[in-house]
């Protein structure tokens, strides 16, 4: 039996797997990291539905020693929460979404390329993904241009704030930018106008002090500029790579905003960034013949569920015409369905868009791909293309 958790910078192939594990194993008990494994779409959509699943604690006790701003960062967030927290938290990033100004990237894309581009080349990952989403993001806030470069260069660091599991130097690495970045997150934050309103309504509303209002926003505001390096550069990075790879999809200047939206749906439902999510059991659930008990942990193939052929008809082609594609679980579903999901499609939309419309011809000079050493997500380390 193949390993249910691996990292992905050590698999050519994840799919090939998730094939047989649909085929053979849909629900798989995995003994050597006691596990539950959800591969097919229908039990992965029944689990992300159920009120008997939480989001597992990260830090129990901050058994990981991270200084007070990580600590109260990775406790707001809204990602990360459960029951009345995670409503609480949720309303307030819905909050901070609704406040977001409207933005024209070309010029951000435009300034990345040129500091980058070198004998009409560049690595597309370094130079674009990792600092397109978050500089849209830092700049539909208003931040000032010395905050948003600070915060774009040091955000690698601070997404480590995520994993399960850290290393001492990753800790050490969180804990020396942590407090800088929220600092810098809630002194902008009190300039911006709808800031006190806000703080008002959920306040009242929650009946929670302005100072625990404070610390919800600033971390949620810090946990959107974490999804967006990370989930961002994911999208980002694959739409690319599937537009190019795909005999079927020839990228032509005349290629209109509609086509490249419904293949960057397609591709968030055939390579998406993310490949799976946890849970844990908090009563037991009846997946059909199959009880998972209070306490057991929970691992849903997303990736897997995206090429369930029970769902989508020749699930393994890549077809931005399939009339269902939307319905892929990238995002989630539910009340941890993923805020940033229009965000995140029209942002590679206009990217790719941008590219169509600047350059002629756009190569990939290097079809070898290597991944990041990652569990949960699939990231692509560079991507190098030419620009003519």
């Amino acid at each position: 039996m193949p390993s249910t958790l691996f990292l992905q910078s050590e698999v050519q192939d994840p799919y090939s797997l998730y094939t047989t594990m649909l085929n053979e194993h849909p629900i798989h008990w995995n003994e050597a990291n006691q596990i539950w494994a959800i591969y097919s779409h229908k039990y992965c959509t029944e689990i992300l539905n159920s009120p008997n699943v939480h989001i597992p604690v990260i830090n129990q006790n901050n058994e990981q020693k991270l200084n007070e701003y990580a600590l109260q960062i990775i406790s707001q967030l809204s990602r990360l929460s459960n029951d009345i927290q995670h409503h609480i938290a949720k309303e307030t990033a819905i909050l901070l979404f609704s406040n977001m100004k409207s933005i024209f990237i070309n010029e951000i894309i435009k300034n990345l390329l040129q500091n980058e581009l070198m004998q009409n080349k560049i690595d597309w990952v370094n130079t674009v993904c990792k600092k397109l989403p978050i500089l849209v993001v830092l700049k539909s806030f208003d931040f000032k241009e010395a905050d948003c470069f600070f915060i774009s260069e040091k955000i690698e660091q601070l997404v480590k704030i995520m994993l399960p599991n850290k290393s001492t130097e990753q800790v050490q690495s969180i804990n020396e930018i942590s407090k800088e970045i929220y600092s810098i997150t809630e002194k902008h934050l009190s300039s911006l106008n709808f800031y006190h309103p806000l703080l008002n309504t959920i306040s009242k509303t929650h009946t929670i002090t302005i100072n625990e209002t404070i610390a919800m926003c600033v971390s949620n505001l810090i946990g959107l500029f974490i999804q967006s390096y990370d989930a961002g550069r994911g999208i980002l990075s694959n739409s690319l790579l599937q537009i190019m790879n795909n005999d079927n999809l020839i990228f032509e200047n005349d290629r209109d905003k509609m086509w490249i939206q419904k293949s960057v749906t397609e591709v968030l439902r055939f390579d998406p960034p993310i490949h799976n999510t946890r849970r844990v059991a908090v009563a037991d659930i009846t997946l059909g013949d199959t009880i998972i008990k209070k306490g057991e942990a929970i691992l849903i193939v997303l990736a897997a569920a995206n090429r369930d052929p029970e769902k989508f008809n020749n699930a393994m082609d890549f077809d931005i015409e399939r009339a269902n594609n939307n319905e892929h679980l990238t995002f989630g579903i539910g009340g941890h369905m993923c805020l940033a999901k229009h965000f995140s499609i029209n942002l590679a939309t206009e990217a790719i868009s941008y590219l169509s419309d600047q350059y002629k011809t756009i190569k990939l000079l290097e079809k070898n791909i290597h991944y990041e050493p990652m569990l949960n997500a699939r990231l692509p380390k560079s991507i190098l293309i030419s620009l003519l």
